[in-house]
């Protein structure tokens, strides 16, 4: 991990942009750390870094405010980072159906999806490493929002994960319900009970599918983009009580 940027915010917290070999990332950091504080990965939709920032930026002065770490770094196949051809082909392919009103299939699902579980999971694990190896991050560690197959896959298979909070607005594989069965650690889920991108019954049946004794639904009535901003003070509260 090289550091490539360093500015304070102007609430104090240290925003630090790196790259991990050739992965693009940035790591938030609270104003005045004296200790090893825990740390929230945040994940996002493949739309790029830039894109992406201010909803980022936002999440980790959320999590700066409860004294926690925040960081992300750039999927594959998004922003700076090479082009994707079998992803952006499946992008396409999903666009065209959506626009002619066809049913999006099992097939092209597990096209667009899975490849980016494959690829970004052990990225999300490298980066892990490089981060916890910093003498200001200590632990635990959660995962926070989407592409929710990923947090699937990433809480499944990676034990320094304590908690997670995912979002409930993209298409998810057949095979992540059965990987979801084997998640156990606490779990707080965000519906949009309107998404208009995303199968309500599926994104029920997939809370059932999780295997956590603790997992709470929080469903909020609009569609994407018209999540409530205490849905964000909930979320904080959740990793309150797990990261602490």
């Amino acid at each position: 991990m090289q550091f490539t940027s360093e500015q304070l915010l102007d609430d104090g917290i240290c925003e630090r942009e790196f790259m991990l070999g050739e992965i693009p990332g940035i790591l938030w950091t609270p104003a005045s750390v004296s200790a090893p504080v825990p740390l929230i990965l945040l994940g996002h939709p493949p739309l790029g870094l830039r894109t992406m920032y201010p909803r980022l930026a936002g999440r980790a002065r959320h999590a700066a405010a409860a004294g926690f770490a925040a960081a992300t770094i750039e999927l594959p196949g998004s922003g700076d980072r090479p082009r994707w051809a079998a992803v952006e082909q499946a992008r396409a392919d999903l666009r065209r159906a959506v626009e002619a009103g066809e049913p999006v299939g099992d097939e092209l699902i597990d096209a667009l999806v899975l490849p980016l579980v494959e690829k970004s999971v052990p990225e999300w694990q490298a980066a892990l490493d490089a981060l916890l190896s910093l003498p200001e991050i200590g632990g635990p560690v959660g995962y926070s929002g989407g592409v929710i197959s990923i947090g699937i896959r990433l809480a499944g298979v990676e034990p320094r994960i304590a908690a997670a909070g995912l979002f409930a607005g993209s298409l998810v594989p057949a095979v992540m319900f059965e990987e979801a069965r084997r998640v156990t650690i606490p779990l707080h889920v965000l519906l949009q009970w309107d998404d208009e991108g995303n199968d309500r019954q599926a994104a029920l049946d997939l809370f059932d599918a999780f295997g956590s004794k603790e997992k709470a639904l929080h469903a909020h009535m609009g569609g994407h983009t018209g999540v409530p901003q205490f849905a964000g003070e909930d979320a904080a509260g959740f990793f309150a009580r797990h990261l602490r």
